[in-house]
């Protein structure tokens, strides 16, 4: 593989922009490609065959039409579902999945009491069950399906964001300081960091100045093992660039609507 070549990033939609936001604050001498599932999204609500099959599809077109050096599955739902048969079809190429950050949570919390926002298809994966249930013991997870949010964050909806953040968080009970009460709370779709405001403004009422609910993502660790792995092989970029590639399988207007996501929520300029 060459190390001038791009790292290849995909999700359904806008949400997998969460994680190259810290890919490329770790990694800025690096090259992107991000690949926005647009004509599917979102993923969260499918069945496992047919995300499997569309992360296949979007590896192959990433690999095919830009020669990449690695693949990041910026997404919880395709990691879950693909990633293995990811592993078999590129055996050398790196590649970094994103799951749900429960063991930090774990480590985390103070009351015992860790919230999980996540699509229904994650928390029904045999991927998560299994992280669940290595952690029996050091906490309690209340699990929280939250249907609908990653759409009406694909499309900007602000009411509806607020109405479901409102609507998942009650559901998940009591937050608070006291032993018990969720005071971290995972943030297990890459969407969801984008309603991180609003959650906050949630879970953390401005009249109860002394609760702060820690809020749990997956991009900066996803980045450090990116690094690690391009570090083990080789493929380090040689010199600085931080070139940004974005494009989508939907219509010119998803594309558009990918573009301005990314100049609102990427840091750094965004030369697509």
């Amino acid at each position: 593989m060459n190390a001038a070549a791009p790292i290849g990033v995909f999700d359904s939609g806008v949400g997998g922009l969460s994680v190259l936001r810290a890919l490329r604050a770790a990694l800025p001498a690096e090259d992107f490609v991000y690949l926005a599932d647009s004509a599917h999204a979102p993923y969260g609500e499918r069945d496992d065959a047919f995300v499997a099959a569309r992360a296949m599809a979007m590896a192959a077109q990433l690999h095919a039409d830009h020669g990449i050096k690695a693949l990041v599955v910026a997404c919880n739902t395709a990691t879950a579902a693909a990633m293995v048969a990811l592993r078999d079809a590129w055996p050398a190429m790196p590649l970094v999945g994103v799951e749900p950050a429960l063991k930090p949570a774990a480590a985390r919390t103070r009351t015992g009491a860790v919230g999980v926002m996540a699509t229904r298809s994650t928390l029904a994966s045999r991927k998560f069950a299994a992280l669940h249930a290595s952690l029996a013991g050091q906490a309690r997870f209340f699990l929280q399906p939250c249907d609908g949010l990653a759409d009406a964050i694909e499309q900007q909806d602000a009411t509806k964001i607020i109405a479901l953040c409102a609507e998942y968080t009650r559901a998940l009970g009591r937050f608070g300081s006291t032993p018990g009460a969720v005071d971290t709370l995972v943030l297990g779709c890459t969407h969801y960091p984008f309603a991180a405001d609003v959650l906050r403004g949630l879970a953390s009422p401005v009249r109860v100045k002394m609760l702060k609910v820690e809020l749990m993502e997956t991009g900066e660790p996803v980045a450090r093992q990116t690094g690690r792995l391009l570090a083990a092989a080789g493929l380090q970029a040689a010199r600085a660039s931080g070139g940004l590639t974005l494009r989508s399988t939907g219509s010119p207007a998803a594309l558009d609507a990918l573009r301005a996501s990314a100049a609102r929520w990427l840091p750094q300029p965004v030369q697509a």
